[in-house]
């Protein structure tokens, strides 16, 4: 540390990283060419906390319209229920969205009119109904333990196009659950770590200059340079020290880089309209994002954006009362849907895989009067851009949207999609690590190929 400036340093590695011999590791951040040819060139992830309920928002259920109040037999679900239970219809009816006509509930209705351009999937699948696991498997591969982000593969996989920013980076008011867990690296090199921009008076600390001036960090950091190179000379492969020193690097780079692109006031009033954001705010999902495309037109790999955190009423987790999701969609339905119309506009979907999901879905019967409880058996996420079809339809659930009725997807074969979108083969990607080669699908994942364009 050098005058309160931990973060912040220059390219100190020169002369390191212009030969392999001297930093392999370093060049790990280079861009890399893929298995094979990609479609997309970059991800915006779109995650949604605690749940959304698919009944109530991409998977109508006129069944359970009829049925609403009726018990459920016990039967049905495999258990036998302490308490009787009852069927919950949806509190928002359906309408047909685009020319395609997908069926969208009225909680989401711009997103409705941008259904020609979205594949949706409404046979999700995954292993647990616990917020901890699920989150941690459908960020990671992984529902026990911590395992690299989906980010951090991609990042790993494919290096990054701007060497002055992260290739993975994570907007997020708030902590989810699992916390930093959602973008770490774990046992990846370091630089394949998430970087948490948060919206405020400092987005990422330390990235303004503490010194004085340009000049006398230029001083400080050369100082540095000297004793970091002589405490390298010890330690020429040691992986960690390298990757630390890379970040580093990032960062300073961030310093000149990063302000530009957290600055909105060039943003024209039709853009700001588009996304709903008022001008001069930082609140809200809409900064998230216009931060987002504007991360991705300057090279970011992996961006994704987390829409509220795990505090208990504070997300989609509606186990008493289901009228909270329409506040939460209200706050994402217009920016996701002004991010779609403005990367076609400059045309930068058919290079950007966008994706929308949640944890797990929620039962079709009721948990407290008005509210319904975790449900991983099923529930619905989408995809648009890059190389996906758009306004068609994958998968289906039964009547009743307890269970999935036809071309299951699990999680694992989402991954393994996203990463054949990017033309990384999910078996061939992989890092050897406590004796065995991990990958982020672990033994399992297919491509979903029929809805690939």
């Amino acid at each position: 540390m050098v005058c309160g400036s931990p973060l912040l340093l220059p390219g100190i590695l020169t002369h390191w990283l212009a030969g392999e011999a001297r930093a392999g590791e370093d060049s790990s951040m280079s861009p890399k060419a893929p298995h094979f040819p990609a479609r997309a060139k970059r991800v915006i992830f779109l995650y949604m906390t605690g749940g959304v309920s698919h009944m109530d928002s991409f998977d109508p259920k006129p069944r359970l319209v009829a049925d609403h109040g009726k018990l459920v037999s016990a039967d049905f679900y495999g258990v036998k229920s302490a308490s009787a239970t009852s069927w919950l219809r949806p509190l928002w009816d359906f309408q047909r969205g685009g020319k395609c006509g997908t069926e969208v509930s009225d909680l989401f209705p711009h997103v409705r009119a941008c259904m020609d351009d979205i594949c949706l999937i409404r046979s999700m699948t995954t292993d647990h109904s616990d917020h901890t696991q699920a989150t941690l498997g459908l960020h990671t591969g992984s529902f026990s333990v911590a395992r690299p982000s989906l980010g951090s593969w991609l990042s790993y996989g494919l290096g990054t196009f701007n060497q002055n920013l992260p290739s993975f980076v994570v907007l997020a008011p708030e902590l989810p659950y699992t916390g930093n867990q959602v973008w770490s690296a774990d046992f990846l090199p370091g630089v394949h770590q998430g970087t948490r921009v948060i919206p405020g008076a400092e987005p990422i600390p330390n990235l303004n200059r503490r010194a004085l001036s340009a000049e006398v960090q230029e001083l400080e950091l050369g100082l540095l340079e000297r004793f970091n190179l002589k405490h390298q000379e010890d330690r020429p492969t040691n992986p960690a020290f390298a990757a630390r020193i890379k970040s580093f690097e990032t960062a300073f780079g961030m310093q000149r880089e990063m302000p530009d692109v957290l600055d909105l006031s060039k943003e024209t009033d039709a853009t700001l309209e588009l996304y709903g954001l008022e001008r001069g705010s930082t609140k809200g999902f809409a900064w998230q994002c216009l931060v987002a495309r504007r991360m991705a037109e300057r090279g970011v790999r992996f961006i994704e954006l987390i829409d509220v955190g795990s505090e208990v009423g504070s997300n989609w987790d509606a186990h008493s009362d289901m009228r909270s999701h329409e506040r939460l969609a209200r706050n994402v339905d217009q920016p996701i849907a002004g991010l779609l119309k403005d990367l076609k506009s400059r045309g930068m979907l058919d290079e950007t895989l966008v994706v929308w999901t949640t944890e797990f879905g929620r039962t079709p019967y009721a948990d407290a009067p008005t509210g319904r409880g975790h449900h991983g058996r099923a529930f619905s996420s989408w995809l648009a851009g890059g190389g996906i079809q758009g306004g068609i339809v994958h998968g289906k659930t039964d009547d009743y949207g307890f269970d999935v009725a036809e071309n299951k997807v699990h999680v694992h074969d989402f991954h393994a999609t996203i990463l054949h979108l990017l033309g990384l083969d999910h078996e061939k990607l992989t890092y050897r690590h406590a004796g065995r080669d991990f990958r982020l699908t672990d033994v399992s994942g297919n491509v979903i190929k029929d809805i690939l364009a």
